[in-house]
């Protein structure tokens, strides 16, 4: 009896070891993951959010929208509102004015309807643009 338990330990121990080993090799030939990137690898942006609203307050899709710094006479970012309305622009991170523009058609003598932005740092900020009729 003595012999058997001897046995079954002995091959225990050495399954272990080699596990053991196994797990170290792997380990060292991994390079070791992080779960952040640097902070100098990082991009900081801040974000305009904003929905297209019409005259009936209801969301308006596929209307085109221009945005540009306050300071810019022309547009730097042009994307159009999804179905439900909304469109999303990732800006750079810092204190700046932008003007949000709705490039719709509108009477001769009335401005499309835009909005300011104020954007402070890296943040987000949430915006509607009306339509009217």
């Amino acid at each position: 009896m003595p012999c058997g338990i001897t046995r079954k330990l002995v091959l225990a121990c050495s399954a272990a070891l080699v596990l053991s080993v196994f797990v170290a090799a792997v380990a060292a030939a991994s390079p070791p993951q992080s779960s952040s990137k640097p902070p100098d690898a990082r991009k900081d942006y801040a974000l305009i959010y904003g929905t297209v609203w019409g005259p009936d307050d209801h969301p308006v899709a596929g209307v085109p929208i221009s945005i540009r710094r306050a300071s810019d006479k022309k547009p730097k970012w042009e994307l159009v509102s999804d179905r439900s309305g909304e469109f999303a622009q990732r800006v750079p991170a810092g204190t700046q004015d932008y003007i949000v523009q709705a490039d719709i058609k509108t009477p001769k003598g009335q401005p499309k309807p835009e909005v300011t932005v104020h954007v402070d740092d890296d943040e987000r900020r949430d915006i509607g643009i009306h339509l009217s009729k």
